[in-house]
């Protein structure tokens, strides 16, 4: 190795050599003392930019937004103690959902480390559940191995956060740096005889239904996806994770499943004789509307996660391996072999004949419902093709049903987690990510106000993230609940809000209020033409339900 590749830097510098090395051009946080000198190195370099959000839980969520948008790591950077602990909402949700994640924590000095010490906490102890890998950095010697680590561990395999918590003595200490930094993502290889049993599998079912999930989105797999179902010509349905990953306006594409999913779409699977699943999880979501075993007859699984292999569902074939080498493989044995699918020749004309069994929402009275405002949107973005992101709650539901995408990295939610306050962080990321292109971020009145401090990270940056807010003065996914099952007493669901565009106002961001539905398309155009940040106000119906 040449001794030109071998320099000798504080641990601060090697923070930000590293990063640069990696590839790592945004970083988002919050300062605080441990962690000065880092923020003292951002600041005399160009390559990376720091973006101070007003929240660590927000630094996290628009790490993962960028992560979603990008297909890299996304990396967050807070101070110790309370700057730690904010993080954690973020890392479950990332955990959850399988977005790769290095958060930097700074921590006390190590000879202070368990004593109590001004802003110590123990954040390995309380981030173990929420990571796939945690470390503790006490002196400097190992911090580049240790960076280089996170991100590898971070993009391998199922993807997902890592923490790395560095004391403060750390970030002054000087040692030997090795220029010539490198990772690479281990992906899973499946074994020839699994891939030809699957295929096997596939072609002799009457009645075969691919589930999409995630793990589509995150192995890039959606154009392998989508040529080997059309080989095959075999009927499409995605969970909420995988909405993009097979378009939307293909003639076998039945929508999402699940317990808000679409009737076509869980019905498709009580009818097949088998399930090929790629990158889904069928977590309880899912799983509570198949309460016979429908999804056990004949179940085909793949996914990067071995753990995730008859974990919930028992696997007649089970895959461990990257989806997009996996449908690779497929791919070319269909192909070698001039392989075709025996199923029924009625089957696709069963399935098309379930699509009029989709339930159509109904008015509860004249106000504007949040379906009425999801089709404008939806009308919206097949021309302007913006990344979308969405809040927790009844909208949520809305937008998975009713936006169509025929590209992954497109709809951004949280699936595993439902967080409340993800969607409007992630925007951010997301708008970074998307070279400051206008994103959509669409909120409910509830779910906006947990990170809507973060207006002001959109003002300091003239980010054109469009918040779109579903106003119905209600936590309404809780109401609705209240309402079939607790006798409609509205227990702690009623809310009081701000005056949005006064809010909008006082941040100087444009604000919008819409209260009719033939105000919707101008207001989408006037928004999304807008040079920043703009808040539209959707006074909706209340009382609306699913």
């Amino acid at each position: 190795m040449p001794a030109t590749d071998i320099q000798t830097l504080t641990g601060a510098k090697i923070v930000t050599e590293t990063f640069k090395k990696l590839g790592v051009d945004s970083i988002f946080g919050y300062p605080g003392g441990i962690v000065l000198n880092v923020y003292d190195e951002l600041y005399k370099q160009n390559n990376i930019k720091h973006y101070l959000v007003r929240h660590e839980q927000a630094a996290v969520h628009a790490a993962e937004g960028y992560a979603r948008v990008t297909g890299k790591c996304g990396v967050a950077l807070v101070t110790s103690g309370p700057g730690a602990t904010n993080i954690v909402t973020g890392l479950a949700n990332a955990y959850l959902d399988g977005y790769p994640l290095v958060v930097i924590t700074g921590q006390v000095m190590a000879d202070l480390i368990g004593k109590d010490a001004f802003q110590e906490v123990d954040i390995i102890d309380i981030t173990k559940t929420c990571t796939k890998k945690n470390f503790q950095v006490r002196d400097a010697k190992y911090l580049e191995a240790v960076l280089v680590e996170a991100f590898n561990t971070a993009m391998s395999g199922k993807q997902g956060p890592v923490v790395v918590d560095i004391a403060k003595n750390v970030f002054s200490q000087e040692v030997e740096f090795d220029s010539d930094i490198k990772y690479s993502a281990d992906k899973n290889c499946p074994f020839d005889f699994e891939v030809e049993n699957a295929i096997k599998a596939v072609c002799k079912a009457k009645r075969p239904v691919i589930v999409a999930g995630g793990g589509v989105v995150s192995a890039n797999a959606a154009k392998e996806l989508t040529e080997f179902a059309k080989l095959l010509n075999i009927p499409v349905v995605n969970t909420m994770m995988g909405i993009g990953s097979y378009p939307y306006d293909d003639k076998n594409n039945f929508g999402m499943i699940g317990i808000f999913g679409q009737v076509a779409a869980n019905q498709l699977l009580r009818e097949s004789d088998m399930i090929f699943s790629v990158g889904a999880r069928f977590n309880d979501r899912i799983r509570c509307c198949f309460p016979n075993g429908e999804l056990e007859r004949n179940f085909v699984q793949i996914d990067i996660n071995e753990n995730e292999i008859s974990r919930i569902i028992p696997a007649s074939i089970g895959i461990s391996g990257d989806a997009k080498y996996v449908l690779q493989k497929m791919i070319t044995e269909v192909k070698l072999n001039n392989l075709r699918s025996c199923q029924s020749s009625d089957w696709l004309e069963f399935a098309d004949s379930l699509r009029s069994k989709n339930i159509q929402p109904k008015k509860r009275t004249d106000a504007m419902h949040s379906f009425e405002v999801m089709q404008k949107i939806n009308e919206f973005i097949q021309y302007k093709n913006p990344v979308v992101t969405t809040e927790v709650g009844q909208h949520q539901v809305w937008a998975a049903r009713y936006l169509k995408f025929n590209e992954t990295r497109k709809f951004i939610t949280s699936g595993g987690s439902g967080t409340m306050g993800f969607g409007f962080p992630a925007a951010i990321g997301a708008c970074i990510a998307d070279n400051k292109n206008p994103v959509f971020c669409i909120a409910g009145d509830g779910s906006f106000q947990m990170n809507i401090q973060e207006l002001a990270t959109c003002v300091d940056y003239n980010l054109p993230v469009k918040v779109l807010i579903m106003n119905n003065g209600y936590l309404g996914m809780v109401r609705q609940f209240q309402e079939k099952t607790c006798g409609a007493r509205y227990s702690a669901t009623r809310i009081s809000n701000p005056d949005f565009l006064k809010t909008a106002e006082s941040y100087g961001i444009l604000g919008i209020r819409v209260n009719s539905v033939n105000e919707i398309s101008t207001a989408l155009e006037k928004a999304y033409a807008y040079n920043g940040p703009v808040l539209v106000d959707f006074v909706i119906e209340p009382e609306e339900i699913l």
